[in-house]
C-alpha cells in the first residue's frame, strides 16, 4: 500500500461514495476551553472534512514554527495557527488534492478571521519530505494526526522529522497502533489501509523506529482503544486490538536510553496559557503548579532544554548518579496491557 491508495480512499470518502468503518479517524477526547474557542474560528467546511484520531494541540506553541504532516483539509493547521499567533507560522503538507483544495480555499477567510496570515499548504508525500523546499533544523514543532500509519516507509518519516527539527524541538503526533504486528496478508487490503488499520505499527516496532531515528525516549501522552463497527472489517482483524495514541518525541541528543536518577526536581510556574494548574508532560508526569516534582535526567532535559524551560524552576544537576529512576520501565500504552497486568511507567 502507498500514498496513491490513500488519496483514492479519502477522495472517495470526501465525495460521498465511501464511508469510514471505524472510529480511528475520529477525535473523541473533549478539548479544553481554549481549544474549543479556537476551533470555533475554523471554517465549518474545513471541520466537516477532518479525519484525525487525536487532539493535536501541543502546549506553549506561541511563536513557534510548526510543520503539520498530512494536514488534510487544514483543521489542525488552522487551530495551530491560532496557538502560534502572529509571531509563529504553520506549514501544512498533504498529498490528497481534494483535501488541499479545501484547505487552500479558506486561507483568506482564516486570515481575516485571525487578523493575520501565518499558514501555507504544500502538496507533497510525507515519505519524501526531503524532496520539498524545507530547511533542515528549522521547525520548533512537527505534528501529524493519523497519517504515519498510511505510509510504507515509516522509518524515513521519523528520520526526516528529526532532521527538520531544531535542537530541542518536538514531534507531537497521534496515530493508530496495534498490540501485535498486523499479518502480511492484510497489508494490501485497501479498506483496512484506508481505515488506518493495516498500516498500524506494533507499539514495540514504533518504539524501536523512533529511537533509531534519534528520538531516544518516546513518551506516551494519551491512548484509547479503537471501535470497529463494520462486521466485515472486524472479522478480518479478529484477534488484534488497535489503539489511538498520542506520543511526543523530543529532538534532544543528550537523552539516555533509560530513565536515570540524578536527584533532580522541577517546579512548574503555572505560566502556560490553558495549563495554569498543571502541565501534562506525558501519561506519567502531570506536574502541578508550585509542587516540587522529582524527575529523571531525561524528563529534566525535556523541560530544561526545550520551549518549556521558561515555565519551570530547576533543581539539581548531573553531577551525581543514583542509578535507574524508581519505577522506570517500558512506556507501553495503558490500554494495550494484557488484562490483569500492571503497566510500568517511565519515572
Amino acid at each position: 500500500m502507498n500514498i496513491e491508495n490513500s488519496r483514492d480512499y479519502y477522495g472517495q470518502v470526501l465525495q460521498g461514495s465511501a464511508d469510514l468503518k471505524t472510529d480511528a479517524c475520529c477525535t473523541v477526547e473533549a478539548p479544553a476551553p481554549e481549544i474549543r474557542s479556537a476551533l470555533a474560528h475554523v471554517h465549518p467546511d474545513v471541520r466537516a472534512r477532518y479525519y484525525g484520531c487525536g487532539l493535536i494541540a501541543p502546549e506553549a506553541a506561541h511563536g513557534m514554527r510548526i510543520l503539520d504532516l498530512g494536514s488534510g483539509s487544514g483543521q489542525d493547521a488552522y487551530l495551530l495557527a491560532q496557538l502560534a499567533g502572529a509571531e509563529g507560522s504553520v506549514v501544512g503538507v498533504d498529498a490528497t488534492p481534494e483535501q488541499l483544495a479545501v484547505a487552500r480555499g479558506h486561507l483568506d477567510w482564516h486570515a481575516e478571521r485571525f487578523g493575520y496570515r501565518n499558514v501555507e499548504f504544500l502538496e507533497g508525500d510525507i515519505e519524501q519530505l526531503d524532496a520539498l523546499d524545507l530547511e533542515p533544523a528549522s521547525f520548533d514543532l512537527i505534528v501529524s494526526n493519523c497519517v504515519i500509519n498510511l505510509v510504507a516507509d515509516k522509518a524515513k518519516v521519523f528520520r526526516d522529522a528529526h532532521a527538520l527539527l531544531k535542537p530541542g524541538g518536538e514531534f507531537y503526533f497521534s496515530d493508530v497502533y496495534a498490540e501485535r504486528r498486523v499479518p502480511e496478508a492484510l497489508l494490501s487490503d485497501p479498506v483496512l489501509h484506508g481505515e488506518c488499520l493495516s498500516g498500524a505499527l506494533y507499539w514495540g516496532d514504533f518504539d524501536r523506529l523512533a529511537r533509531e531515528a534519534g528520538f531516544r525516549d518516546p513518551r506516551l501522552v494519551t491512548d484509547r482503544p479503537l471501535a470497529i463497527g463494520d462486521p466485515a472489517v472486524a472479522e478480518k482483524v479478529d484477534g488484534i486490538r488497535f489503539f489511538s495514541a498520542t506520543y511526543r518525541l523530543f529532538g534532544l541528543d543528550g537523552l539516555e536510553p533509560a530513565c536515570e536518577d540524578y536527584g533532580q526536581a522541577v517546579r512548574y510556574r503555572g505560566t502556560i496559557p490553558g495549563h495554569e494548574r498543571a502541565l501534562t508532560l506525558d501519561a506519567h508526569h502531570v506536574i502541578e503548579k508550585g509542587r516540587m516534582f522529582a524527575v529523571c535526567g531525561n524528563s529534566w532535559r525535556m523541560l530544561a532544554e526545550t520551549r518549556f524551560a521558561e515555565h519551570f524552576e530547576f533543581f539539581g544537576d548531573f553531577s551525581t548518579h543514583y542509578g535507574i529512576f524508581p519505577g522506570c520501565g517500558e512506556l507501553m500504552p495503558f490500554s494495550a496491557a494484557p488484562a490483569g497486568e500492571a503497566v510500568s511507567g517511565c519515572c
